[in-house]
């Protein structure tokens, strides 16, 4: 007999594996808020998951350990794809500043250095 917790980790682990990753700005935020979710459930799994196991639930356990080193480089894209949305919609705001303001950016003390002396 395996315990709920276990298979409730499993389901966890395999909905966070289905999730895609959402390019669009509308989609982004609910992606966010399951990866939350489903990373909470399984942080309030993981005290409830520990020795002495049976024979069935090594077994179960092995299947779980083969499917971990997956979660880490999915979260890892969803973060790459935030982190490259987060630094182009910076940009765009630089752009627009420099455009409403070109000479934002000269200094405006009226000194000038003679670099021929």
């Amino acid at each position: 007999m395996i315990r709920p917790e276990l298979l409730q980790w499993k389901q966890a682990t395999e909905r966070l594996l289905a999730l895609p990753i959402a390019t669009d700005d509308e989609h982004r935020e609910e992606m966010i808020v399951t990866i939350e979710s489903i990373l909470d459930e399984r942080e309030q799994l993981q005290p409830k998951v520990h020795p002495p196991f049976s024979a069935e639930e090594e077994l179960f356990c092995q299947e779980l350990i083969a499917i971990e080193p997956k979660v880490a480089p999915k979260l890892e894209s969803y973060l790459t794809a935030i982190r490259k949305d987060l630094s182009s919609s910076q940009t765009k705001k630089d752009g627009v500043r420099n455009y409403v303001n070109p000479y934002s950016k000269v200094a405006r003390d009226g000194t000038f250095y003679d670099t021929k002396q």
